[in-house]
């Protein structure tokens, strides 16, 4: 009975837990229909070779044995120039019945025989395709899979800020809401409660939060899952085609897997939320009942003091460690976006230590001013719980869009100073013309996109990206390589250019590699690049790039041309659009470098600012619940303020101030933990040798905490319309 006359009487204080938990698990439903879909792929018919019951598709795949302890298994990656149906097997194909070719082209054939006749004619040579399995030959097969990467990524991003940023919310409010009732436990224990009834009841009240917030978060999940899939398509991070099926929770959807995950998530964020809540509500003695201090002490228990000294040895240790032993790892999009959860996490859990000094060091004018701040200093609780949410998203903003602003900044400055062309030529099947076919033409480099691929310490097969050229003296004058070894003019058919996070990297070593057609090859080490942002792959010959030994070098998509002294740049662009272009773009190096390294890529951008917004709501929803609860009981006094000669609207003005003076202390602690995440990266960027540049998004960080004081100052003002009457 106290349990239901409980919730009854608090449920406006758990109104907050509940909206987060329901909006959390809502999301946690919606991203998992997405990813359900995206794993499906386009329900499309086969197209290519849709007659024929069989389909041959030319070998696309490199298969190596590498060790998994102490076994060996097979290991797979796709092939940079698959191999096209060769006439011998050809000719065996036809012996079973009649082959469908598709043009001029040859990667895949169709055929009209038995699937284990074309089994046993072609053994080892190539892939037997039947059933749905041929629409692998489609060309739209490889852009639908290319194209899911990024939905998968953004959805398992969104997903994993959704569960951090509900469990913060969740505890916080729990963790003020004991701070709060602690004269009500405090009677329960006068009563005679035991500490284990006053934690049950706590944890009663979380699991029924949990149970009606994730029915809810389902409903929201089943109704927001296609709209989130049609906003996916909008911004373009989806493909045309990508949809999100609804569900009806009167149906057996709710039985799908995203429903079950998103349902027993948000139950298990809910009690998580309260566990740590209900022991501190459990050691509340019965003396509590008599206090009644405005004045905050014993804050922070040990408990939460050795969890946040943890945590943020662990983010500090974690970013020295990545630092030492792989800086170039900084620089990719899931270290960035998920390392920088650990430091933001004890920030948070040491707010209410950090928020005192910044709010001492605030100086406001005036009465209010001075009572403003020693309000925020002495209910340090109440101050942290409104500024520990503002800090996580300040430091989700600035980490995030700082971080990718800054890495695409310093990969198109190493671009720019790897450039020496004057004109880049790009497209597909490129004539690979020669400087002297080109007037005015210094040097002329063509090359080719392939790769290598290396069995690291036998236990990995890794494949580096690279490209081929056709003139190494020309590849070294019209670019400026980061040569930390060598020199990459002494490139011939023989040997290979790496860089420096090679496992084996000194100049006139021998590597075992397999070349982009599967071919193993040994190959000599004649110089060795830096590491880089990521663009600096190793190099090879086009007789090194090419299907099988003498055959068709792989088409050059890249021209780079340096102009000779006096050289008309127009003109020689207008000889190779002429006798070079091949169909391809002509441009001056900087708009090729401009198009290649944009700031930050369109759906990227949209993408983080996406899941910003998520973390901008539950931040609005933190305020509100934190200051509305504050208000619920800050009637006496500012009742006593009033009597002491305060006006009503300087009773609003001070309820006002403290609202912005700890959304301000929640912004100063997230740009603090920014500084840290960004200042880590920018190391790493002098470590891997990439010019370095700090881009902090302080348009979209000012937003924030505009969004933040404005949702705060708004709710405190409904607050206090009670406490500035009398």
């Amino acid at each position: 009975m106290i349990f239901l006359a409980s919730l009854r009487a608090r449920w406006t204080s758990l109104l907050g837990a509940f909206v987060a938990v329901a909006l959390g698990v809502g999301l946690t439903a919606a991203m998992g229909l997405g990813l359900d879909a995206s794993l499906a792929g386009p329900d499309r018919p086969v197209v290519r070779f849709a007659g024929s019951p069989v389909v041959v598709l030319g070998q696309d795949r490199l298969t190596v044995p590498v060790r998994r302890g102490p076994d060996t298994t097979l290991v797979s990656k796709p092939l940079a120039h698959p191999h096209p149906v060769d006439t011998a097997l050809l000719r065996d194909l036809r012996r079973l019945g009649p082959v469908r070719l598709d043009g001029g082209k040859r990667d895949a054939v169709g055929v009209d025989a038995p699937a284990r006749a074309v089994r046993d004619a072609v053994g080892g040579r190539a892939r037997v395709l039947t059933g749905d399995d041929r629409r692998q030959a489609d060309p739209g097969t490889a852009r639908d899979a290319a194209a899911m990467v990024a939905v998968n990524s953004f959805l398992g991003t969104a997903g994993g800020v959704a569960a951090f940023v509900s469990v913060f919310v969740t505890a916080s409010t729990f963790a003020f809401v004991v701070a709060l009732r602690r004269r009500e436990f405090g009677l329960l224990r006068m009563a005679g409660a035991t500490p284990g009834q006053v934690r049950r009841q706590l944890l009663g009240e979380a699991l029924a939060v949990g149970v009606t917030a994730s029915v809810a978060g389902c409903v929201l999940g089943a109704w927001g899952g296609p709209r989130l899939g049609a906003a996916l398509v909008d911004a373009g991070i989806a493909p045309p085609w990508f949809t999100v099926s609804g569900a009806s929770l009167l149906t057996s959807a709710p039985l799908s897997w995203p429903f079950q995950l998103a349902f027993w998530t948000g139950l298990l964020v809910a009690l998580t939320g309260a566990w740590a809540a209900s022991r501190r509500a459990g050691r509340i003695t019965p003396a509590e009942a008599l206090r009644d201090a405005s004045v905050d002490s014993g804050v922070m228990p040990w408990s939460r003091r050795l969890i946040g000294a943890a945590l943020l040895a662990c983010g500090l240790g974690l970013l020295l460690w990545t630092l030492v032993t792989d800086p170039s790892s900084l620089l990719k999009r899931k270290t960035y976006t998920v390392q920088p959860m650990i430091l933001i996490t004890a920030a948070a859990a040491l707010a209410p230590l950090l928020v005192r000094p910044v709010v001492r060091a605030v100086r406001l004018p005036g009465a209010v001013g001075l009572l403003v701040r020693e309000n925020c200093a002495a209910s340090v609780r109440r101050t942290a719980a409104v500024a520990a949410p503002v800090l996580v998203t300040v430091a989700l903003a600035g980490s995030l869009l700082g971080s990718a602003q800054t890495v695409s900044g310093a990969k198109a400055a190493e671009a720019r100073q790897r450039t020496a062309s004057d004109l880049v030529v790009t497209g597909r099947d490129l004539e690979p013309v020669s400087r002297r076919e080109i007037p005015g033409a210094a040097a002329v480099s063509a090359s080719a996109s392939t790769a290598v691929y290396v069995r690291e310490e036998g236990s990995a097969l890794v494949r580096s990206e690279a490209r081929a050229v056709r003139d190494p003296a020309a590849l070294a004058a019209t670019s400026r390589l980061p040569v930390v070894a060598g020199d990459v003019r002494d490139l011939d058919d023989r040997s290979i250019v790496v860089n420096e996070e090679w496992a084996r990297r000194k100049v006139g070593d021998h590597v075992d590699v397999w070349l982009g057609d599967g071919r193993p090859a040994r190959l000599r080490i004649v110089a060795v690049l830096a590491r880089g942002g990521g663009d600096n792959g190793a190099y090879v010959t086009s007789a090194n790039a090419s299907v099988g030994r003498g055959g068709a070098a792989a088409p050059v998509d890249r021209v780079d041309v340096r102009l000779a002294a006096g050289a008309e740049r127009g003109r020689v662009a207008a000889v190779l659009a002429e006798r070079g272009g091949g169909g391809g773009e002509v441009r001056s190096a900087e708009a090729w470098l401009a198009a290649t390294y944009p700031a930050v890529k369109a759906q990227t951008r949209l993408g983080l600012l996406m899941l910003l917004g998520i973390s901008l709501v539950y931040t609005g929803i933190s305020l509100a619940s934190t200051l509305l609860m504050a208000a619920s009981v800050r009637g006496a006094e500012l009742r006593a303020l009033r009597l002491a000669g305060a006006t009503r609207w300087q009773v609003r003005g001070v309820v006002a101030g403290e609202a912005v003076v700890a959304a301000g202390a929640g912004a100063v602690l997230g740009l603090a933990v920014t500084v840290v995440n960004l200042g880590g990266l920018v190391a790493g960027l002098a470590r891997v040798s990439v010019p370095v540049g700090v881009v902090v998004p302080w348009g979209v960080v000012g937003g924030v905490v505009g969004v933040c004081v404005v949702v705060a100052v708004g709710v405190a003002g409904v607050g206090a319309r009670g406490g500035g009457r009398g």
